[in-house]
């Protein structure tokens, strides 16, 4: 058995959420230590980067909204303040959103939803089919209308996800490249973390922030595991050749026969599209059917998609929580804070999860932003842990 130095901070994970933590506590003065075999790596390598606060309201979310509506507003200050701190881009483009429909019953369905974001107070205007082909001309003919949203705009998480990793290092943050075994739990404090070679990594205070994971983490007492199950999704990247662009001028989202797909044009030629939602616990096996009806449907929204050249099919693993919003601040166990359960909006709480996450780590008082997202939320009745390894 080895022993690391101690740290003020100990993240477990290093998705982009456990990165933007160990960043901002880092900018506070603190000496932070980040455990996982993989930084860098978890969702944001399949996710799509859609910063989408109005186009993905869903009814009864509306307290989500003001916590995705605020880390919007934060994303262009911190893009600016993460590109210069590691000398890169993360591919940041404020293109604006256009959602459509295809038949009478989809359109009805964003009729509905165009009325919900007017009564929350939301910037979205309704086009017809017509307005929809003169914005994006290679959208079907049958496009019957849609919203164009101008504030919703994408990030490449994985160049999110490496801009965050050289931060951090560049910001003297630690990593133990190891798997975590289980919480270190002194005189009922959190204390820190095993890994599973034996390593103790000792720390003032532990942020869990292990996506889909963090319900799993042994040590922890069952009162205090957080509610956060897997979702699986499966996405395919294609590439725009030079002849065909420009393909798409922005995110292209649509509810086809009552299923979700989107299309996200980057600015390199990718083109991802997404994204099933099932739940199908730990499994993350690429499926012919997941990849023929993500095809089917983009094809019906925008027929010249079946021309392009298909680079890669990947499926991840979304933290969902049980109201499908994050679980941000401390727990009931002292020393132990949550920094999970973001589902869908991972990308889009980046910049508001780091700043609350780091504000209550040095202060120990969490933003009024983040105190509706608190832990305490989910009571559960105490009883044993189970010590089970996983990665952070």
């Amino acid at each position: 058995m080895s022993r690391s130095r101690s740290s003020d901070v100990l993240v477990i994970g290093g998705g982009i959420i456990g990165l933007v933590t160990a960043w901002r506590a880092a900018g506070r003065g603190l000496a932070v230590t980040v455990a996982d075999p993989d930084p860098g790596g978890g969702a944001a390598q399949v996710a799509a980067g859609m910063l989408a606060a109005v186009t993905e309201l869903h009814h009864g979310e509306q307290t989500l909204l003001g916590l995705n509506l605020e880390s919007a507003r934060r994303y262009p200050g911190f893009v600016a303040e993460l590109e210069e701190a590691c000398g890169r881009s993360v591919g940041y483009r404020a293109c604006g959103t256009l959602a459509v429909a295809l038949d009478a019953d989809d359109r009805a369905h964003l009729r509905e939803l165009h009325a919900l974001q007017h009564r929350s107070g939301l910037e979205s205007q309704w086009l017809t089919g017509r307005e929809c082909r003169r914005l994006e001309p290679m959208l079907a003919p049958g496009v019957r209308g849609g919203l164009q949203v101008e504030g919703d705009h994408q990030v490449d998480p994985r160049r999110l996800a490496a801009a965050l990793l050289t931060a951090c290092e560049r910001a003297g943050v630690a990593f133990a490249r190891g798997w975590v075994e289980r919480l270190s739990v002194v005189r009922d404090r959190a204390a820190g973390a095993v890994l599973v070679d034996g390593t103790e990594l000792a720390a003032d205070q532990v942020v869990l922030a292990a996506g889909s994971l963090s319900g799993e983490l042994g040590g922890v007492p069952s009162d205090v595991l957080p509610p956060v199950r897997p979702v699986k999704g499966q996405v395919l990247r294609l590439t725009v050749p030079r002849a065909y662009a420009p393909f798409l001028s922005r995110t292209v989202r649509a509810v086809v026969r009552g299923s979700h797909v989107y299309l996200v044009p980057r600015e390199n030629g990718e083109l991802v599209v997404g994204a099933t939602s099932e739940e199908l616990g730990w499994d993350t096996t690429v499926t012919a059917g997941g990849v023929y009806e993500l095809l089917r449907d983009a094809h019906e929204l925008v027929p010249g998609i079946t021309e392009l050249p298909l680079t890669e099919t990947r499926a991840g693993l979304r933290p969902g929580s049980p109201d499908n919003a994050p679980l941000l601040g401390p727990t009931a166990l002292p020393g132990l804070a949550l920094a999970t359960g973001h589902y869908r909006n991972g990308v889009l709480l980046t910049p508001v999860t780091g700043d609350a996450l780091a504000a209550y780590l040095a202060t120990g008082e969490l933003p009024d932003e983040a105190r509706p997202f608190a832990p305490g939320r989910f009571a559960r009745v105490p009883g044993p842990s189970r010590p089970l390894e996983v990665s952070a």
